[in-house]
């Protein structure tokens, strides 16, 4: 019989490798409750509506990515392409936008694309994000911009870059996409299919294309900083001044434009280039009219997502991840019935008192014992036969090359003696 696979663009996340995501997303968690951010957690799929309206029916996202479906009630339904409209549901359906404000919420969830699998890109990915809603004031930018910020540095990381740039709002942005059309329209043989068609649906996409001959295009095209409004440019400037006064280091790229339509004014991304091509571990901006787009009041937000497989993937690159740490606190080996059924009563009391145990269940000898309590990573072995039953001591043998201790057979005991 034929073996199955995962389907392409997965990934399996293995034992071994569990304990680096737990705690990835503990350090990602911390950080977000010192900023004062609660979990959301929002449903895997949603009305394919809200991320045509939401997301953008301009974007690659919608037109080419989404896993969308036809439910049996006739409802056109897609798995969730990112996070940002799901929770802007979410904020409207459950009313929480007539709580207290600003309203500061976080996710850390998969989420799924039907992109090429590359480096750094799957099908299916992490995300963690974090939305801010109810405040429209450049503190607020760069409140979300600087707890991305310190969400790197507890880790460590050193060699991220953060890119910053402001693409306007209702006010200035139909003067600057003016400018940005007439540019491109010049040259519009040279540019590829997709952006040919995005030049009079939404040229800002042109700005964030990824092919060569565009890029060189859009290297010469109007900067969106040169468009400002008078309030536009202000609050770019406040966000800037913020983010200098708390110290964190950035660059002005009038390139960032986001690749979803519900931004406006500051846009950001931190980017990490020795991760390869897909080098852009986290991105964000402000999206004033998102709630209003999708049914729900007019409220300022500002947030932004980070790729964990990335991140993961920066951390790696730079040394930063804890060696797995896999095993039990303790195995109890055993010779013979009666010891094995001690050690399997003692391991079920161990775990009682809050230390993780293990015991043979396969009626293996003691040397194979010995082999999976190796293999597996305890840390020390309690080896229990008819003498250590008989005198009710046994020795707890330091698996890490630690002193051997002399032990009671007592749950008791052994718990204070790994203490």
């Amino acid at each position: 019989m034929e073996q199955i696979r995962k389907p392409k663009g997965t990934l399996d996340i293995l034992p071994e490798e569990s304990g680096i995501w737990q705690y990835i997303e503990g350090k990602i968690k911390a950080e977000a409750a010192k900023f004062g951010f609660s979990e959301i957690r929002v449903p895997t799929f949603e009305y394919t509506d809200l991320f045509c309206r939401g997301v953008g029916d301009t974007t690659d996202v919608v037109n080419k990515e989404m896993y969308s479906f036809i439910d049996k009630d006739g409802s056109n339904l897609s798995l969730r392409p990112e996070g940002t409209a799901g929770v802007a549901r979410a904020v409207i359906e459950n009313g929480l936008y007539a709580g207290a404000l600003p309203l500061k919420l976080f996710y850390l969830a998969n989420f799924f694309r039907r992109e090429k699998p590359q480096a750094g890109r799957t099908r299916e990915f992490w995300q963690f994000g974090a939305e801010l809603y109810g405040s429209d004031s450049p503190m607020a930018d760069a409140e979300v911009i600087i707890l991305a910020d310190r969400i790197f540095k507890s880790f460590g990381l050193k060699n991220v870059v953060l890119r910053v740039n402001s693409i306007g709002d209702k006010n200035c942005r139909p003067a600057f996409r003016e400018a940005l059309t007439a540019y491109f329209e010049k040259q519009k043989d040279k540019l590829c299919p997709t952006c040919a068609e995005r030049l009079y649906k939404n040229p800002l996409r042109i700005l964030d294309c990824k092919n060569p001959e565009c890029k060189e295009l859009a290297a010469g095209a109007p900067r969106t900083l040169d468009h400002l409004c008078g309030s536009c440019r202000d609050g770019f400037s406040a966000v800037c001044a913020r983010l200098d006064a708390c110290g964190v280091k950035y660059e002005i790229d009038p390139m960032i434009v986001r690749g979803l339509d519900y931004y406006n004014g500051t846009v950001f991304e931190f980017t990490v280039d020795s991760i390869g091509a897909q080098s852009t571990v986290c991105g964000g901006g402000r999206y004033d009219t998102l709630l209003g787009s999708i049914g729900g009041p007019e409220l300022p937000a500002v947030g932004f997502g980070m790729g964990v497989t990335r991140l993961i993937q920066a951390l790696k690159d730079e040394d930063l991840l804890p060696k797995p740490d896999t095993g039990a606190r303790i195995y109890v080996a055993s010779m013979g019935d009666p010891a094995r059924e001690c050690a399997f009563t003692l391991a079920q009391e161990l775990r009682d008192r809050g230390v993780s145990a293990d015991c043979d269940v396969c009626g293996r000898s003691l040397k194979a014992q010995m082999k999976y309590a190796d293999k597996t990573g305890a840390k020390t072995v309690l080896v229990i036969g008819d003498n250590e039953l008989a005198s009710g001591e046994a020795e707890l043998k330091d698996m890490r090359g630690g002193e051997n201790k002399r032990v009671s057979i007592s749950a008791e005991e052994i718990a204070k003696a790994l203490k």
